[in-house]
């Protein structure tokens, strides 16, 4: 098995894309997911056509092209760097999401929450200071 290389800067420019990436496609999901059309079908309970309803939402279909996008770069990560020093950026996806769930649908920040995505920025800067 071929030993995983130091992170590069493109390496890690990758690492964030996949990140920026998947909470992209988050947001994008809650936006399908909050949708009329989703809404009214799912309040009519499981069935092919909430299936359907759902997948075939622009925006949740859009949500899931780029968590794929996503995995296939982070397959080329996981190829040239050790997964222990490269996941944990994956963090950084919840200090998006957060960040863009406050300013794109309004959703509190509490002192807990700003505490914690504190905690979080920390810890990814000293992972890669390493």
């Amino acid at each position: 098995m071929a030993e995983p290389s130091q992170m590069t800067r493109n390496m890690l420019a990758m690492i964030l894309l996949c990140v920026v990436l998947t909470a992209v496609a988050q947001l994008i999901l809650k936006a399908g997911m909050s949708s009329a059309s989703v809404q009214k079908q799912l309040q009519s309970g499981p069935s092919v056509q909430t299936v359907w309803t759902v997948l075939f939402n622009a925006q949740v279909f859009g949500g899931l092209v780029l968590y794929g996008l996503s995995t296939c770069l982070w397959l080329v990560v996981l190829a040239r760097v050790d997964v222990s020093l490269a996941y944990p950026f994956v963090a950084l996806g919840f200090v998006i999401t957060a960040l863009c769930g406050h300013f794109v649908y309004g959703e509190a920040m509490t002192a807990s929450r700003i505490a914690a995505t504190a905690l979080i920025c920390a810890g990814v800067a000293l992972l890669a200071s390493s």
